[in-house]
């Protein structure tokens, strides 16, 4: 294995909550009314120091998407998702862009998002604008 590059971020940041790898930047937020089968999500503009997985469809509330997993290039763990494509002409909006799970990294006070029974329960592989 080559030697790891990582970025660095400045300013209000994501990380991820096992190894503290920056990830992305308040700034590039785009949207916090997300969720997932583990609770909340959010929308970036922008992520960095991730790895990208296999492409595969999947059926989200919002219809069906083609999105690749997104994994910390610190510790391998899996921190969200990334939108490839939308069949649905109002989701296209989403292509590019990135989910970063709560429940996978800390926020940028170092806060943790607690995944609750509820949300555990109701929740799915799933997006809700």
């Amino acid at each position: 294995m080559g030697r790891l590059f990582v970025i660095d971020l400045e300013g209000n940041k994501y990380t991820c909550k096992h190894c503290l790898t920056h990830l992305a930047l308040t700034d590039d937020i785009i949207s916090q009314s997300f969720h997932c089968k583990h609770g909340k999500a959010y929308l970036f503009e922008k992520v960095v120091n991730i790895t990208i997985g296999e492409k595969e469809e999947r059926m989200m509330m919002t219809g069906m998407h083609t999105v690749v997993d997104i994994f910390c290039v610190g510790c391998g763990s899996i921190v969200g998702w990334k939108y490839e494509a939308a069949v649905e002409k109002s989701q296209k909006y989403k292509i590019g862009k990135f989910i970063l799970e709560r429940a996978k990294v800390l926020g940028p006070d170092g806060s943790s998002y607690s995944i609750t029974l509820d949300a555990h329960m109701a929740g799915s592989d799933a997006d809700d604008m």
